[in-house]
């Protein structure tokens, strides 16, 4: 049995663990750190744990308890994973991270997107972008993952095909993004998310290149693409709980049929597990909402040359902790889809 640490387990990222991990056969959670209700029964954050109710909430300590973890799942504010990380995999235990500390394989751009300076530019170069689609090898040989991004994730499941296929061009790409409140966190705030302001409405926020998300995503596309690759990415704020819906364009640069299209997508996701494409229809947030699956609708615009891809998730499972708990599966050698291929998605 994989012993495991969350540290944030309060917040929603957290609380989604806890659910997930206490139906999964070869894991158990042994250890929860929260600052906000330490000493106080998990039932007290997450009325509906129960799965998990013979465990009560640690405060966070030196590191010390969790060094008796085989894999700690980092679910905290950006910034702070850094600090733990070098302690914990000289110990010996595994990290899942949830944060963006290990994501850009560029240090020099985290003070320019998230305002500090990376403290472990070694342990950033080592770790492995957990996108298993595309990186599932690097993955199951990783001490140290990085979680990718909710945005970032279905953006690149969207045009990943199409950028390794060379049929768009990668100066071109537009991604439009709407996401549910969920994926600001728990302990958000601001006046933008009080119920008068957020319900009944529908925003836009950090437009031109100005979400830290970006550089992620111009990360990998610049990957898959070979070339360096710069989008326009435009976020949204939705008054719905959780879901993410991404809508990207590009330019194609020869012409290309609905059905060329869809063979391309088939092909290139056959065998992954979590990938739904579709042949008819579009995909909604409700298709996506409560498993881990992201659903992949397309369709060419012959009249201007372009392509639309539209992907959905659920942003606090395939978009964070579902994805998490697959890169656990993955870092030791079980079956990807063990504890994530039951959880269906929620209807109505």
């Amino acid at each position: 049995m994989i012993k495991i640490g969350i540290v944030g387990a309060s917040g929603y990222g957290g609380g989604e663990l806890l659910r997930l991990l206490g139906r999964h056969p070869k894991a158990k959670v042994i250890l929860a750190v929260s600052e906000t209700y330490a000493g106080k029964p998990i039932s007290s954050a997450w009325p509906g744990q129960f799965n998990q109710n013979d465990l009560i909430f640690s405060p966070a300590d030196d590191g010390t308890q969790l060094q008796e973890c085989d894999v700690v799942f980092l679910a905290m504010d950006n910034g702070k994973a850094m600090t733990m990380a070098p302690k914990l995999l000289k110990s010996g235990v595994k990290i899942v991270d949830l944060s963006a500390d290990f994501r850009l394989k560029d240090v020099s751009l985290y003070p320019e997107w998230y305002g500090f300076k990376h403290i472990s530019p070694t342990l950033n170069a080592e770790a492995a972008f957990g996108l298993p689609e595309f990186n599932r090898e690097t993955i199951s040989r990783a001490r140290l993952t990085a979680n990718p991004g909710c945005y970032p994730t279905a953006a690149v499941l969207a045009l990943a095909p199409l950028l390794e296929s060379g049929l768009i061009r990668p100066e071109t790409i537009i991604v439009d993004g709407a996401s549910g409140v969920s994926g600001a966190g728990r302990s958000k705030f601001s006046l933008d998310y009080h119920f008068p302001e957020l319900n009944e409405n529908f925003s836009a926020y950090k437009i031109a290149g100005t979400h830290r998300h970006t550089p992620e995503m111009e990360q990998s596309f610049s990957q898959l693409a070979r070339v360096d690759v710069k989008i326009t990415f435009t976020p949204h704020l939705v008054p719905m709980s959780r879901g993410i819906l991404v809508t990207c364009y590009s330019s194609l640069i020869q012409e290309t049929t609905n059905v060329q299209l869809q063979a391309i997508y088939r092909e290139r996701y056959e065998s992954e597990p979590f990938i739904v494409i579709y042949g008819e229809g579009l995909p909604a947030t409700k298709h996506a909402a409560g498993s881990n699956r992201c659903h992949i609708g397309m369709k060419v615009d012959q009249r201007t040359g372009r392509v639309v891809v539209i992907s959905a998730i659920d942003n606090l499972i395939k978009g964070m902790t579902g994805q998490a708990i697959q890169n656990m599966n993955l870092m030791f050698g079980l079956d990807e889809t063990m504890g994530l291929s039951d959880i269906g998605g929620l209807w109505p």
